[in-house]
């Protein structure tokens, strides 16, 4: 423990006297500079300092976000960003607004608008629901034809040289007629 005038550690017994009214835990040599000595106060549920009861409170306050990705089955549609800003500023709405009215923050509405952030599948339907437009659109497969099935139809190189090959040579038949 260190005297918290001086800053030197405290040898022996730690005075808890008053400085210009500040309880202090001081040395022998600067306990002289205070009046009376002051008992801590044994810790109890209504006095907990403010440091350890904005950590108590901010525990039971915070809510982690589920952090729901798009399904694999549904994706986003292409130009998400500029579908999301053209129906907010139809319905003469800020990011301010629109932030306060869906319950996200600006800088999620701004990000989502430059496509700097894909919304996930919570804010892209609570975007849909509010904004009236359609975001979330599910993922349709091309379908692969079966090669056994379909006959393969597209020209070869092989196929090319020998064009080439029998052009040229009917070419040169003629013209030693």
């Amino acid at each position: 423990m260190h005297c918290e005038v001086c800053g030197q550690p405290i040898v022996g017994k730690p005075y808890r006297v008053i400085i210009e009214r500040a309880k202090m835990t001081t040395c022998a040599r600067c306990a002289e500079l205070g009046s009376t000595e002051w008992k801590p106060e044994p810790p109890s549920q209504k006095s907990v300092n403010l440091r350890e009861r904005d950590r108590i409170g901010t525990t039971f306050y915070i809510k982690k976000r589920e952090t729901t990705k798009v399904s694999e089955d549904i994706v986003i549609t292409e130009g998400f960003g500029l579908l999301v800003r053209r129906a907010r500023e139809k319905m003469g709405l800020s990011h301010e607004d629109l932030g306060r009215k869906i319950a996200e923050k600006v800088s999620v509405i701004k990000k989502i608008e430059s496509e700097k952030m894909v919304p996930d599948q919570r804010v892209a339907e609570k975007l849909e629901r509010f904004l009236g437009i359609k975001l979330l659109v599910p993922l349709i497969e091309p379908k692969i034809p079966n090669s056994s099935t379909q006959v393969n139809k597209t020209v070869t190189l092989g196929e090319i040289v020998k064009l080439k090959d029998a052009k040229w040579r009917n070419q040169k038949n003629e013209s030693d007629h």
